[in-house]
């Protein structure tokens, strides 16, 4: 049973490099099952598995390890024979499209590092190993993962866009005689793949009024418990223009009419939070209602 944890952290100076400099990434066979299977226990589910689990997923993840299976790993080992990080990609498929004319996909559901071999460069490594090999040796075009806020600024810069609740990529195989890293001879995407691939957020708006002592109006709210109160407002329809939605709120929630000129008072941006997986972007006007 290979252990995760070393006792104490190894020095740079012992760290394997090859002649770039960059850590030794190898593909994973069915041998590293296992310690793919602790790895994810340890650093990527929320609760680590059982010994029954451990060996139930090894069992599970090993025959998919072959050329006939969907499952593909990229691996740095550490210099005691355990292993430093790894990262692991299922492939599956999906309907063809011009954006996916093989019609394969790969979600990618582990990138893990060992926290004593953090900062080197290993998470990186891994993970770019295994995109290069699944877009061009198994023509997958379509990626997808689920990531932690604070891991998703790597993954934007590696060319993954959306919320960390799901971040996607297209990807296409590297030409014969290509410049790696170069642009390819067209970026032009079908509008609604490149819609798709925009980072998504949702907006609102409210409308601040006050009666003539200065108080402001407020809802009693049918929804929160914690937040009894809310100003007027909601989430604006597609395609429909802010002030628009500000008429369309006050009519439905009070039965009042908003009258302009419209005032934007302030804006509200949060970023996505548990159970609300996009950003929120809210208006908060002033006029008379």
């Amino acid at each position: 049973m290979p252990r995760l944890n070393a006792d104490s952290a190894p020095t740079a100076a012992a760290e394997p490099r090859d002649a770039a400099g960059r850590p030794p990434v190898r593909a994973a066979t069915p041998a590293d099952a296992e310690a793919i299977t602790r790895m994810r226990s340890a650093y990527v589910l929320s609760a680590p598995f059982t010994e029954d689990w451990v060996w139930q997923g090894t069992d599970e993840l090993a025959p998919r390890f072959t050329p006939q299976g969907d499952a593909r790993a990229f691996v740095v080992d550490a210099p005691d024979g355990t292993m430093a990080a790894c990262a692991l990609g299922l492939i599956h498929p999906v309907l063809p499209a011009p954006a996916y004319p093989r019609g394969r996909a790969a979600r990618v559901q582990i990138v893990a590092t060992q926290p004593e071999f953090c900062r080197r460069g290993y998470a990186r490594a891994v993970f770019s190993a295994l995109l290069d090999h699944l877009a061009d040796v198994e023509d997958v075009t379509l990626f997808e993962l689920h990531t932690s806020p604070e891991a998703a600024p790597l993954y934007r810069e590696l060319g993954f866009s959306g919320s960390p609740a799901l971040m996607r990529m297209t990807r296409h195989r590297q030409r014969a005689g290509a410049v790696p890293g170069a642009h390819p001879d067209s970026t032009w995407v079908p509008p609604q793949q490149y819609a798709n691939s925009l980072p998504r957020a949702a907006a609102y708006v409210c409308l601040y009024v006050t009666d003539e002592d200065d108080r402001p109006l407020q809802l009693h709210s049918v929804y929160s418990r914690g937040h009894p109160w809310h100003m007027i407002g909601g989430a604006m329809d597609l395609g429909e223009r802010p002030w628009d939605a500000v008429v369309r709120e006050c009519r439905e929630e009070t039965g009042m009419t908003a009258a302009g000129p419209p005032r934007l008072l302030a804006t509200v941006f949060r970023l996505p939070r548990e159970q609300r997986p996009y950003s929120t972007l809210q208006l908060i006007f002033t006029a008379v209602a």
